[in-house]
């Protein structure tokens, strides 16, 4: 993804994007893969940051703690809380935002 034009990129992203709950979620978490995005951050910009290997942006916000691998702590919480998510897949990773709990069906 690295040499895509950045608005075709984000709209693709976009198109990626979706809604996951919890159980859909966490065969990825095993893999070690999920990668949270702290709310009120823009998932689609955060996953062309990471498709574009914009380090300078994802180095900051790891730093800042507004990017990190999901915990055990996590998974145990999402799964007590049957968390659902926004999430978009920037092979290898998923990125994730917590959006509430359980869809409704």
């Amino acid at each position: 993804m690295t040499d895509e034009d950045p608005e075709l990129l984000c709209a693709k992203l976009n198109l990626e994007t979706g809604r996951l709950d919890w159980p859909a979620l966490a065969r990825h978490f095993a893999r070690g893969v999920v990668i949270k995005v702290a709310p009120g951050m823009d998932l689609v910009a955060v996953a062309a940051a990471l498709g574009r290997d914009d380090k300078a942006a994802v180095e900051g916000w790891l730093a800042e703690g507004r990017l990190a691998s999901a915990s055990d702590a996590d998974a145990q919480a999402w799964h007590a809380g049957r968390a659902t998510f926004w999430a978009v897949v920037v092979a290898p990773w998923v990125l994730v935002q917590e959006v509430g709990a359980g869809l409704s069906r």
